[in-house]
């Protein structure tokens, strides 16, 4: 929660800085639903990947000129060389990524600690594929998903809707 507070002032520090130009900016409010600023934190991520590839001549809305113009803008936007960000999820694989490019600097801008957002980051995105191989591997889960195929096969009323009667 502490790092959401924390990338939603640098988002707002960001957009805020962005509108001082403007002679009279608008009165901000703040994002007050979870998807408004999960919405503002990657708005902010955007505007900071896009600035730092301009900066190196790219740009990341257009095609590519030239394969070498490609892995120009890939090594850009997400680092080259060797990984320094690695997480070996309970599943077995093997998840890694960089600490240089622009979309990790853009993550250092808005979240600080590189380490513990990629941690953290990772290990929330994939919880549905550990949650689904827990399950998988559950011999009462398995019993259960036999018996309700086997309902759906032979059209026992209301198997679908998981009510029996």
């Amino acid at each position: 929660m502490r790092a959401l507070r924390t990338a939603c002032a640098a988002v707002a520090a960001l957009v805020l800085a962005g509108c001082a130009a403007e002679s009279s900016p608008p009165a901000a409010r703040p994002p007050a639903t979870e998807r408004e600023q999960d919405d503002l934190v990657r708005y902010a991520q955007r505007v900071l990947v896009d600035r730092c590839l301009a900066g190196q001549g790219l740009d990341a809305a257009r095609k590519p000129a030239s394969r070498e113009e490609g892995r120009r803008l890939q090594s850009a936007l997400f680092g080259a060389g060797p990984t320094e960000l690695s997480l070996t999820l309970p599943t077995g694989h093997t998840v890694r990524a960089h600490t240089d490019g622009c979309l990790a600097a853009a993550r250092h801008a808005l979240y600080g600690d590189q380490r513990s957002w990629f941690r953290a980051e990772v290990t929330v995105n994939n919880l549905s594929a550990e949650a689904a191989a827990r399950m998988r591997a559950d011999p009462a889960h398995r019993a259960v998903r036999v018996r309700y195929t086997r309902c759906l096969r032979l059209g026992l009323p209301n198997a679908r809707h998981g009510r029996g009667r």
